[in-house]
């Protein structure tokens, strides 16, 4: 895999292109860093990668187990240390679904297999920081638990 940053000549303004997919991210510093506020933080854009990786495996486990969805997102929480390199610490994924019959074993299931074995980038950060993950279903929250 390969992707290239390159700067946009605009304050600290850059342009990240996926080397497969030709997509690209803006990302850009805070004004009190010189940016001007064009992007996200390159942090931010590793935490949305996770949340992605995780959120693909389970969007199509549960199309596989024929569940259906009205709404589906993953918040991530993450904490950092207060003094550079201001490395990640820790994370927590919070997996929100909303649907008529989303049985809960179900979706844990769905969520754990891409904790555990799917999702290369969960279980490429969980070498550097300990990652936990919750989930709620129609409102109705788990408990906090390590990932698998």
């Amino acid at each position: 895999m390969k992707v290239t940053v390159s700067w946009t000549g605009e304050g600290m303004a850059l342009r990240g292109t996926g080397g497969s997919s030709g997509q690209t991210v803006v990302m850009d510093a805070a004004p009190e860093h010189g940016g001007q506020n064009l992007g996200a933080r390159p942090s931010e854009v590793l935490l949305m990668g996770m949340a992605g990786c995780t959120a693909l495996d389970v969007l199509s486990i549960l199309k596989k187990k024929r569940l259906s969805l009205d709404s589906f997102a993953i918040d991530v929480e993450a904490e950092r240390a207060a003094e550079h390199p201001k490395v990640f610490t820790a994370a927590t994924l919070i997996y929100r679904l909303d649907g008529s019959e989303l049985p809960e074993e179900q979706v844990k299931h769905a969520i754990e297999l891409s904790l555990s074995k799917y999702c290369g980038m969960v279980n490429t950060l969980k070498k550097a920081m300990p990652i936990s993950y919750c989930y709620e279903i129609n409102g109705k929250r788990s408990p906090v638990t390590p990932a698998p």
